[in-house]
């Protein structure tokens, strides 16, 4: 139970970060990292559930780190394509 916890903390403890001030390159990069950062923990999740532990937990776990790797990814995208629009197609 500890270590879904534990989970359930590092999943919240991700804040986005301004990427506005980010280059595409670091934008871009920034989407491969919150792309790992979902692989990892539905890997996690994936073992808690092998293990049968705390379902409600574990679906709690699930909802956050949906809502959370949604809302940064919505974010990151949304500048990306701000970004192209204005270096590229508005030039």
């Amino acid at each position: 139970m500890e270590n879904i916890k534990e989970l359930i903390e590092e999943i919240n403890s991700r804040k986005p970060k301004d990427y506005e001030k980010m280059s595409i390159k670091e934008v871009s990069n920034e989407l491969h990292k919150v792309m790992e950062f979902e692989q990892m923990i539905v890997k996690k999740i994936k073992l808690f559930e092998d293990d049968h532990q705390e379902p409600d937990l574990i679906k709690y776990a699930k909802m956050i780190y949906k809502k959370i790797i949604e809302r940064e990814t919505s974010l990151i995208q949304e500048t990306y394509l701000k970004k192209i629009d204005s270096q590229y197609l508005n030039s």
